[in-house]
């Protein structure tokens, strides 16, 4: 506190350090792309991703879908090994789109 009950303010947010990266160009259909599933193991992952599948499947002819199986949890004990691969999975399964999430 300063004189006469003033208060100094801070932002409390720290500086930024990383720049922003523009955002990847978007599909313009999931026909006939290969979808990648990437969860972090903590909610309800079995019954969303195939209610996912199901309804992306019946809008979009010919979409794949890989399972979150394939990658690992991203989130716990293995997760930094698990992030450290992701891109060469993503590659290895040919991924033009992912779906990221579904955790709490």
């Amino acid at each position: 506190m300063t004189e006469k009950g003033i208060y100094e303010t801070v932002w409390p947010r720290g500086k930024k350090t990383v720049p922003a990266l523009p955002l990847a160009r978007r599909l313009d259909t999931l026909e006939g792309k290969t979808v990648c599933e990437i969860w972090n193991w903590v909610f309800r992952g079995p019954e969303i991703f195939p209610a996912i599948e199901k309804e992306l499947a019946s809008r979009y002819p010919g979409c794949k879908f890989v399972s979150y199986e394939k990658f690992g949890s991203t989130h716990g004990g293995g997760e930094s090994e698990v992030l450290a691969a992701l891109s060469d999975k993503l590659e290895q399964y040919r991924c033009d789109a992912v779906i990221s999430g579904v955790g709490c």
